[in-house]
């Protein structure tokens, strides 16, 4: 599959280096070697998936995502980072990243992750506008969630880990189809990334009141009750 690509780095070694390899890989490739540049890039042009540096001139690369995600762009983004600690990477995941990979890296991973992140990106049609579990409403095409007819404000995983849970109401959805249907893993990392997202989703939904809609099954997954 041949993709375009903006890559948001300013390290031109590493630049070359995966400009070169992606290219030969089949992809189209753009850079951009600072944050304003990059906000620029996606306002003016289309891209298949965005690969962001955090550490940037001008504009950092956790504001650039978070401008993208405030204008309501869409757009599949990987996060390249020599920040590795788990709080940097819940936080680059809650600002709207798909995913998050600690330098060093090669373009055979970025091409991996990118494929599995489109695979899990793919919906069914059929869903229709709204879809529904209990007092809990989603809206897959508006991006949208209510509990009792009150706005939930999610961020991009969280809303996915929620219209994944509703799409399976009644049923157990495991730790691994979460993994594959939010992140577009086929693997399960030595992480806790699911408990913490789902953890953050049930703080959100029971904020204005009501009790925990989503049950552990210990050891298995989630459910989430008619």
């Amino acid at each position: 599959m041949s993709l375009n690509l903006l890559l948001v780095e300013d390290d031109a070694a590493l630049v070359a280096m995966l400009e070169r390899d992606l290219r030969e890989m089949g992809h189209h490739v753009s850079v951009a070697m600072d944050g304003r540049s990059a906000v620029e890039a996606v306002t003016r042009d289309r891209f298949d998936a965005m690969i962001l540096d955090l550490m940037l001139p001008t504009v950092d690369g956790l504001s650039v995502l978070q401008r993208i995600r405030q204008d309501g762009m869409g757009l599949p983004v990987i996060i390249l980072s020599a920040l590795g600690r788990p709080v940097e990477k819940v936080e680059g995941l809650d600002a709207g990243a798909d995913d998050y990979v600690v330098k060093p890296v090669t373009a055979a991973e970025l091409n991996a992750r990118l494929n599995a992140i489109l695979r899990g990106r793919r919906q069914p049609a059929q869903d229709g506008d709204t879809l529904r579990a209990g007092d809990i409403v989603v809206s897959p095409a508006r991006f949208r969630a209510w509990r009792d007819g009150k706005a939930v404000d999610l961020s991009k995983i969280e809303f996915n880990l929620l219209l994944e849970l509703v799409r399976n109401v009644d049923s157990i959805v495991t730790r691994a189809m979460l993994l594959e249907k939010v992140w577009g893993y086929d693997f399960e990392p030595a992480t806790n990334l699911v408990d913490v997202h789902i953890r953050r989703l049930r703080a959100k939904l029971t904020a204005n009141g009501g009790g925990d809609p989503i049950s552990t099954v210990r050891g298995v997954g989630y459910l989430l009750p008619g």
